[in-house]
């Protein structure tokens, strides 16, 4: 029974990921840009604590895994592409769509590589989250920021998601 409470536990908060990140997505649909910012920020603390909670009470399993990069694909790669086309892309309307489409392709590759790896010590490309979480930033100051860089922004980082960079794990 315990067992089962502490499983419970950590994928209560990985869903909380999901959560926020299906807020954004609304709160964007809404034209709350500011919000949906908000959101994917508060995903990315969650994403953080469900792996902590995990380890401490020793139930790391392949269930939680495949569930965290589910949410994570909506929280850190869905929301903040749409985020970012509904708040300024659409005004470029072939190539911001396509930026945020290659965007969320990007991610999903990103999580399905990390899922397989089982890398240790580091990370093979930007994690999805440290993305997300950073075009999360850039929609709050979208207003001053030229359409073409928030565009360079996004494909830069879809890139480096998939690239073959080594990021040291923390």
């Amino acid at each position: 029974m315990l067992d089962f409470v502490n499983r419970s536990c950590a994928n209560t908060v990985t869903l909380f990921n999901i959560v926020f990140g299906s807020l954004s997505l609304v709160s964007t649909l809404n034209g709350d840009y500011k919000s949906g910012a908000v959101f994917i920020l508060l995903a990315g603390i969650m994403d953080g604590m469900d792996g902590r909670i995990a380890r401490k009470l020793g139930m790391i399993s392949e269930m939680g895994k495949q569930l965290d990069s589910l949410c994570d694909l909506v929280s850190f790669g869905v929301a903040p592409a749409i985020l970012l086309y509904d708040q300024v892309l659409y005004s470029v309307p072939y190539i911001g769509l396509t930026a945020a489409i290659v965007y969320i392709m990007c991610g999903a590759y990103r999580l399905a590589r990390f899922n397989v790896l089982n890398l240790s010590g580091f990370f093979l490309g930007v994690p999805i989250t440290l993305a997300g979480a950073f075009l999360a930033v850039v929609s709050w100051f979208a207003g001053h920021l030229s359409v073409y860089l928030i565009l360079a922004i996004v494909v830069g980082l879809a890139y480096l998601m998939v690239s073959n960079i080594k990021i040291r794990k923390v």
